[in-house]
């Protein structure tokens, strides 16, 4: 059967512009054309588009109207990766539809998210050309990699003029069991540390002339993972510390080193603070005596979005488009709504099932599709009445 076959139902806008984009090979940092695309659709709109490039990352913020409250529309253009081309189906950056799904690196993560965005905004403005409030999308190239270029680059440029969001909607893959059953409201910060442990080099037969480091470290790993860092709070689970590496040893096996390295990691609640986690893991190293050093590393400040205008009008967007009720939920790793949160104080997550991304035959159902373009449609009627 063709793939063409499986899709004589779901021809539609959002379909045809998540293909485009993920026709694109834009792993991370590069765009690959995905930006000029949008900005074509956006621009038919008057949306004032404008690229804030920085270090080799594409970012666009493009922006439609003055009129408070402002609306924003928010992701990434990059995907990870594909892996082995002979691990796929067929070729990650050709989209196929087979079999009721549209797959492709980016399907989900989150191309299908941005051609969703532009195809509601499109309908949107159709029927309301004039509303109140303004619309804007802002959209980087550099998400799944370093993250030092993308979103943070724009956000940085709009706190520089004085600049702010109202309401943010970042298209990240949320969905755990169906379409819309997840919101999230939320994200735990991450809190990074290289610490060195220093210990005296010595022959292993003679160890009372030398001093271990591996040893010496070991008693304060121990407390450190039994440690209650907090009991989180109604959203958040509680703060996690683990170790992801340890180095230590000059590869000889009658060496004793001279030091240890160990990378340890906080996914921190709002229970926390970056400052109070640091002195605390001091305190125990100090306790141990450990003649050590620490590198930190803040990748980012937890942030929550409570109950609100953009909350209410997600979940009855959902509940009215699948008839779920959402929930809110602040589980997984970091987002680039951490960096809008320095400048938005209402930030959700909305996007589809996330089972498949970053995996080989990435991919979303075919009526997923136009189904969140109009979740998306909902929320900014909602959010964006008619101007009276």
């Amino acid at each position: 059967m063709p793939p063409e076959a499986d899709l004589t139902l779901y021809d539609e806008p959002t379909l045809r512009l998540a293909e485009q984009l993920i026709a694109c090979r834009s792993v991370t940092p590069d765009d690959a054309g995905c930006l000029p695309i949008i900005v074509e659709r956006l621009s038919a709109l008057g949306f004032a588009c404008e690229f804030i490039n920085r270090g080799g990352v594409s970012n666009l913020w493009a922006r439609r109207g003055q009129a408070r409250p402002l609306l924003c529309l928010a992701g990434h253009t990059d995907v990870v990766p594909s892996g082995p081309r002979e691990a796929w189906n067929s070729d990650p950056f050709i989209p196929q539809r087979v079999g009721g799904k549209l797959y492709g690196r980016g399907a989900a993560d989150m191309k299908s998210s941005l051609a969703a965005f532009v195809t509601a905004v499109e309908a949107f403005l159709a029927e309301r050309p004039v509303h109140a409030g303004s619309l804007a999308f802002l959209l980087t190239s550099d998400e799944e990699g370093d993250a030092v270029d993308g979103t943070v680059a724009v956000t940085d440029t709009l706190r520089q003029r004085g600049e702010t969001i109202d309401y943010c909607i970042v298209g990240e893959p949320t969905a755990v069991g169906a379409l819309g059953d997840v919101i999230k409201n939320g994200r735990r910060g991450s809190l990074s540390g290289k610490l060195v442990v220093k210990g005296v080099q010595g022959h292993i037969a003679y160890p009372h002339l030398a001093r271990n480091p591996i040893l010496l470290a070991a008693p304060a790993l121990a407390e450190l993972a039994a440690t209650v860092w907090d009991t989180g709070n109604e959203f958040f689970p509680p703060t996690t510390w683990q170790v992801s590496n340890i180095h230590g040893g000059t590869g000889a096996g009658n060496v004793i080193p001279g030091s240890v390295s160990i990378d340890f990691n906080f996914r921190f609640a709002t229970a926390s603070t970056p400052e109070s986690l640091q002195a605390r893991l001091c305190g125990v190293l100090e306790r141990h005596g450990l003649d050590y050093a620490i590198a930190w590393t803040l990748g980012a400040r937890p942030f929550l979005t409570g109950s609100g205008a953009l909350i209410d009008a997600a979940r009855h967007a959902i509940r009215a488009e699948t008839g779920l009720t959402s929930e809110l939920s602040t589980s997984g790793g970091t987002s680039d709504g951490r960096f809008i949160a320095e400048i938005c104080p209402q930030i959700v997550e909305i996007g589809p099932l996330g089972a498949t991304i970053h995996q080989v035959n990435e991919c979303i159902e075919l009526d997923a599709l136009p189904r969140l373009a109009a979740i998306y449609r909902r929320i900014i009627e909602q959010l964006l009445p008619a101007d009276v």
